[in-house]
């Protein structure tokens, strides 16, 4: 599996602090599942971390100063993704859904092509989980994002103007990104997708509908 499309720099940075959201943290931890380029920068950006807390000369309390410690030390031991992937399901998500296959959820159809599956996250977060399955040639309306949006291809394939994805490539966007995802595979594209805030569509028909597709 080559690996074209990698977490931005920032995301892997907060990953590693422990600031990204319950979501978009299982998004990275499964595309570190496929990517040891990814896994190595976030090792990396957990060492720089640790040894900026240690050496900073600024006045912050011992309890405070052990408690971030014992975080990034927990994030080290816990966030720590398998070396590679086992089968389409990425083992952070895996017991999420009961280690169902892929084939085998409970899709909930949304319009003809489009279906989502959404996994729960603890109450009270602010991002959301979800796999979403796309048919073959079919197209995401053009759309722009309220926040920070992961995009894990975990089957097939889709190209927009940035490039085209497949299994294993994550797609890191914000709301700085307009793009008209298209699945340019033979088969369904099934990505894992976490989010900030909901798309923002273009087109007045595809807003109208978003609160059914729930996308």
């Amino acid at each position: 599996m080559t690996i074209r499309h990698h977490l931005d720099e920032a995301t892997v940075i907060a990953y590693a602090a422990g600031t990204l959201g319950e979501g978009l943290s299982i998004a990275v931890a499964s595309h570190l599942a496929f990517c040891s380029e990814c896994r190595a920068d976030v090792r990396a950006a957990e060492l720089v971390g640790g040894h900026v807390l240690v050496e900073d000369e600024q006045p912050v309390s011992n309890a405070c100063r052990s408690a971030t410690l014992a975080s990034l030390d927990g994030l080290t031991i816990a966030k720590r993704p398998p070396a590679t992937a086992m089968g389409e399901v990425p083992k952070p998500i895996c017991n999420m859904i009961n280690n169902v296959p892929l084939d085998q959820l409970k899709w909930k159809t949304r319009a003809p092509g489009f279906a989502v599956f959404d996994i729960p996250l603890s109450p009270g977060g602010k991002t959301k989980l979800q796999l979403i399955k796309v048919a073959s040639g079919k197209k995401i309306p053009e759309h722009t994002h309220g926040g920070e949006e992961l995009t894990l291809i975990l089957r097939g394939s889709y190209s927009d103007k940035t490039g085209k994805y497949q299994r294993g490539d994550i797609a890191d966007l914000d709301e700085d990104i307009e793009h008209q995802p298209i699945v340019d595979s033979d088969i369904d594209c099934i990505c894992l997708i976490a989010t900030e805030a909901p798309a923002k569509y273009r087109s007045f028909w595809a807003r109208l509908a978003q609160p059914f597709v729930g996308v």
